[in-house]
């Protein structure tokens, strides 16, 4: 291989090199509409305002548990795993369905979470209706709930 074609072919690597890295922080970016719903979200679950959440949350969180089984959830949550300390984005996906459960505008994000009792992953589903960011489902897996 020539000189020339080598330094070609390692420009040609750092090019896409730098390509595959911009792309992936395009995709752990989240509009700021979807990050304050999950600070606001978050802020009603460590002030126990349970009903807050389930009044403001989309129709699909209401179908899939009343107001008694999320409040049950959401202090099962507080009992096993205490408040939160921090937390790091794990992943944020965007979705625009045109159908299913989650039809429309959809951000699902999923945080590596300290608690005080324990580690976990939290991941937030918000869907986008009449502009505003709703929370459709809200799911924590942690072996600390075991």
């Amino acid at each position: 291989m020539t000189s020339s074609c080598r330094l070609l072919c390692l420009f040609l690597l750092g090019v896409l090199s730098l390509c595959v890295g911009c792309g992936k922080e395009e995709a752990r970016r989240i509009p700021p509409e979807v990050e304050s719903t999950i600070g606001t979200v978050t802020d009603d679950i460590t002030n126990e305002r349970y009903e807050k959440i389930y009044n403001e949350a989309s129709d699909l969180w209401r179908e899939a548990a009343t107001l008694d089984q999320s409040i049950e959830v959401f202090k099962k949550l507080k009992t096993k795993l205490g408040k939160i300390e921090n937390r790091a984005l794990s992943s944020a996906i965007e979705q625009n369905n045109s159908g299913g459960p989650l039809k429309g505008h959809a951000f699902i994000d999923t945080y590596q979470t300290k608690f005080e009792h324990g580690e976990g992953m939290e991941t937030f589903t918000l869907i986008e209706k009449n502009g505003k960011w709703l929370l459709a489902r809200y799911f924590v897996n942690s072996t600390a709930l075991n």
